[in-house]
């Protein structure tokens, strides 16, 4: 679909008011997708898991105004208080997202949300937060147009979140999710995620994925920032190739279920991501002494157990072991032992590949 196909068509017979809550879950990303072109479109595919128990719950009440705003009308709330340091970003996805649905000048909104998870600490909070306000917005368009059907409401959801957070995009669906052009996947896109679109091996439909907090504090640098730095970045365009090359070297992977390949792309994908955050000007490091620590274990466990577990990063500091549910018990048993004291408190998130979306 191209852009202009998002185009809803002005209309006059507009409800009053109303509300509704969706639950959008984040991903971690397996290639990794790092600098942007255009509004928000990647420079590189990427494929993700989408999880199951890391989530944002997104309830967006509406009032119909009195008059078309000029500036976007709302508030918002995170765990009941008011967040107005989201309001800018907010604000600019509003009026990005204006021309695709022109009915959102007439209401004023109020945004309620919560994350199941901490906030910036390099869970994709973005990702899953504006998914949810993305849903919730085409609940509203579905309401004006009854006509919309299901797969035209997840792309348009999908391509909307995206001008908010790039990998929103992936949050929509699941279990494995795919965003971003690529010439051996049919349907693929720069403008939305899809489901990936080709054979999966049953051992990836129940992977578990445990998430390590490492650090829960606010990121240094915000991934948006870190996106920026790609450009004239001195490795970009080996690194948009690579990604290219370990999308296309997970193809068979996935249909074979060959978890030592498997393990090997990933991890690759998760240090070239923060490789490049070293490497660029100015240079960044959002991993932590305990990242590191954790990592070493991980190998050094793997090597002389023969379990199929490895690690990913997003763009923080907290790691994602990701192993089989078939390992699961010697695996967790590991992590609690030999992991956890790395975390705040010990604090980690028992997660799982997930189905997508929810309303609530």
């Amino acid at each position: 679909m191209t852009a202009a196909e998002f185009k809803a068509k002005k209309t006059e017979d507009l409800p009053e008011k109303g509300r509704f809550k969706w639950e959008a879950p984040s991903n971690i990303a397996l290639v990794k997708y790092w600098g942007k072109k255009g509004e928000q479109l990647p420079t590189n595919p990427s494929v993700s898991f989408t999880l199951n128990a890391s989530a944002t719950r997104t309830e967006l009440t509406y009032q119909k105004c009195s008059e078309p705003w000029k500036t976007p009308d709302f508030e918002i709330l995170l765990d009941g208080l008011a967040a107005p340091d989201f309001k800018p970003k907010i604000s600019a996805f509003f009026n990005r997202i204006l021309p695709y649905m022109p009915f959102l000048q007439e209401y004023r909104f109020e945004i309620s949300t919560a994350n199941t998870f901490p906030h910036s600490s390099g869970i994709a909070s973005s990702a899953s937060g504006m998914a949810a306000l993305a849903l919730c917005l085409m609940d509203l368009e579905r309401e004006i147009y009854p006509e919309t059907d299901g797969d035209y409401f997840h792309t348009k959801a999908s391509f909307i979140a995206r001008l908010g957070s790039g990998s929103a995009s992936r949050s929509i669906l699941g279990p494995l999710v795919l965003w971003g052009s690529h010439p051996s996947l049919s349907g693929s896109s720069d403008l939305y995620g899809i489901r990936y679109p080709l054979e999966v091996h049953p051992v990836f439909e129940s992977y578990q994925d445990t998430i390590l907090l490492v650090d829960k504090g606010r990121k240094t640098v915000s991934s948006s920032v870190g996106h920026g730095l790609m450009k004239g970045h001195p490795f970009a365009s080996q690194r948009f190739s690579q990604a290219g090359r370990h999308l296309e070297e997970l193809l068979p992977i996935f249909k074979s279920g060959d978890l030592e390949k498997f393990m090997s792309v990933v991890e690759s994908e998760a240090l070239s991501l923060h490789a490049m955050m070293m490497s660029s000007m100015p240079y960044f490091l959002l991993m932590k002494p305990g990242t590191l620590e954790i990592i070493e274990r991980i190998w050094s466990f793997r090597k002389e157990s023969g379990h199929p577990l490895c690690f990913t990063l997003d763009a923080g500091a907290n790691v994602h072991v990701l192993y089989p549910e078939s390992a699961a018990g010697p695996v967790y048993s590991f992590i609690r032992e030999a992991l956890l004291p790395f975390c705040e408190g010990g604090q980690h998130i028992c997660d799982q590949v997930g189905k997508g979306s929810r309303k609530l």
